[in-house]
């Protein structure tokens, strides 16, 4: 087990992971900033909430590649593609259901193939045989005053050890100085105006 506050490590380049839990948005920003280039990020259409460009880290939003397909085919093929552009820094995909073994192995072929890095942004319980690690990510207590705090745990990894990770860093101060690669804003999502009420939930 790692030490509760040492920094969480990268994901394994040219492989797809996953992340569940609550605080899975967070812990998915954290992850695109140690990528370079543009990030594509892929989720349905109908979902009743969209990333909030002024809520991420500076730097981001000018890399950030929005991309709402309208069905669940059309989610994993857009997420093959991304992969396999060798030009992308990093994939975040958001499938509304679990993927089968066929679909997982897919995408990690493209990654192998792109050298790309992907995240799945998943239901807790739906994750994929396919793919590297997962982690469970959920929002802590903060230990001080003006402070965020989650708990990171990995949960799965083909190819190392597992462990827990207890990351803070200042809030709602964008500008603050931060252990963190960029201050991480505590809510990054917002709803959508037409589809407000909906049912997907913010991480």
């Amino acid at each position: 087990m790692t030490a509760p506050d040492a920094d969480p490590p990268g994901l394994a380049p040219a492989r797809i992971h996953e992340a569940e839990g609550p605080g899975r948005h967070v812990f998915a920003i954290f992850q695109a900033l140690r990528h370079p280039g543009p990030v594509f990020w892929i989720r349905r259409a109908r979902c009743a909430w969209t990333p909030f460009p002024g809520g991420l880290p500076p730097g981001l939003t000018a890399r950030l590649q929005l991309i709402r397909p309208q069905s669940d085919a059309d989610l994993l093929w857009a997420t093959e593609e991304a992969l396999r552009a060798r030009v992308t820094g990093f994939v975040l995909a958001e499938p509304e259901r679990p993927l089968s073994l066929t679909a997982g192995r897919r995408l990690q072929l493209a990654a192998e193939a792109g050298r790309t890095t992907g995240l799945m942004l998943i239901r807790q319980g739906a994750g994929s045989n396919a793919t590297e690690s997962r982690w469970h990510c959920a929002p802590l207590p903060a230990a001080h005053p003006g402070m965020a705090r989650q708990r990171w745990t990995r949960i799965k990894n083909k190819r190392g050890l597992l462990g827990e990770w207890l990351p803070e860093w200042p809030a709602p101060d964008l500008g603050a100085p931060s252990p963190m690669p960029s201050a991480l804003p505590s809510s990054i999502l917002v709803p959508m105006p037409s589809l407000a009420g909906g049912g997907d939930g913010a991480g």
